[in-house]
């Protein structure tokens, strides 16, 4: 089987890869974002410990096999120290209902264009989620 990279100019990114995104992601985690690592996530290897390119730009890996994963980092908590989680819309989504941020705060992505760019609404979600995680523990 021929391996195809993902393709920025040709493909619909599956979420942002903006070095925006990444920072604010890393954000969550020093905020304590708690993460146990699964299939379905993505992670950012920010510190190149991924020996394998990855198929994303910026060295950003899926979680399609734990197994792989675990072969490359031993331990669940390996990865937690390693890679940092890049919450899709949907997780992230799930994480302000946790969080118990007010609905009318999400809504407010959609107005006044804060939403300006594909990744705008996943970077406010991020932002909220760093407000709340600095106010309460998780």
């Amino acid at each position: 089987m021929t391996k195809t990279p993902f393709d920025p100019a040709a493909d619909l990114a599956p979420l942002p890869f903006e070095t925006e995104h990444l920072d604010a992601a890393k954000h969550l985690k020093a905020c304590g974002l708690p993460w146990t690592p699964h299939v379905g996530c993505f992670v950012w290897d920010e510190n190149t410990f991924i020996k394998v390119a990855s198929p994303f730009p910026n060295r950003i890996y899926f979680i399609l096999s734990m197994a792989r994963f675990l072969n490359i980092f031993n331990t669940i908590e390996n990865m937690q120290n390693h890679l940092v989680w890049l919450p899709t819309w949907h997780q992230a989504r799930l994480l302000c209902a946790h969080l118990e941020i007010d609905n009318h705060k999400i809504s407010d992505i959609f107005a006044e264009s804060r939403a300006a760019s594909a990744g705008g609404d996943l970077l406010f979600l991020y932002n909220l989620l760093a407000e709340a995680l600095k106010q309460k523990k998780f």
